[in-house]
């Protein structure tokens, strides 16, 4: 039995979340599986990843191909690179210790520019709502000048009105 890690489709229509699963490879897409190893949203940005570190590893080292989305996932989460790390350990290459010390460098690595995307997210968010806020302003500035201008024209046809409506009422 050839089995794949993939995601099954769940969610609503236009807001989809993905399961991450291990599946034969000949089962339907969003049918039977072996095992669900996670869940992945792409509706958030960053895309919300919660993944069974372990059992993805595992199953990969049994022989399980990912899909090329999965692929993605995997080792953006760093399981793919664990993998790696498990085989240079294998062949002799380092030791357990130093592929430990390896893989938790790059995981604060990691760590830290998600976390750098999400304050530059949240910047940009606050910079944006600054923005209109500003441009709301001037706007409400320059609608209060119009009709101030417009009151002031008023009064003074009004005032000239009134001078006039004397002068007439003389003359007559």
């Amino acid at each position: 039995m050839a089995v794949k890690i993939r995601l099954a489709r769940h969610g609503k229509k236009g807001a989809p979340i993905y399961h991450i699963v291990a599946a034969d490879s000949r089962a339907p897409r969003d049918g039977k599986f072996i095992e669900k190893l996670g869940v992945y949203n792409p509706n958030t940005n960053p895309a919300t990843i919660d993944l069974k570190f372990d059992r993805a590893l595992d199953w990969l080292l049994k022989g399980a191909q990912p899909t090329d989305t999965c692929r993605a996932i995997l080792s953006y989460k760093g399981v793919l690179y664990k993998k790696h790390l498990l085989g240079g350990v294998a062949k002799g290459a380092f030791s357990e210790t130093d592929a430990e010390a390896k893989f938790n460098k790059w995981l604060g690595e990691k760590e830290s520019k998600i976390a750098a995307k999400v304050n530059k997210l949240a910047t940009d968010a606050k910079n944006a709502e600054k923005a209109a806020l500003a441009a709301e302003t001037k706007v409400k500035e320059e609608r209060a000048a119009a009709i101030a201008a417009k009151a002031a024209a008023a009064a003074a046809e009004a005032t000239e009105a009134e001078v006039e409506e004397p002068a007439t009422e003389s003359a007559e």
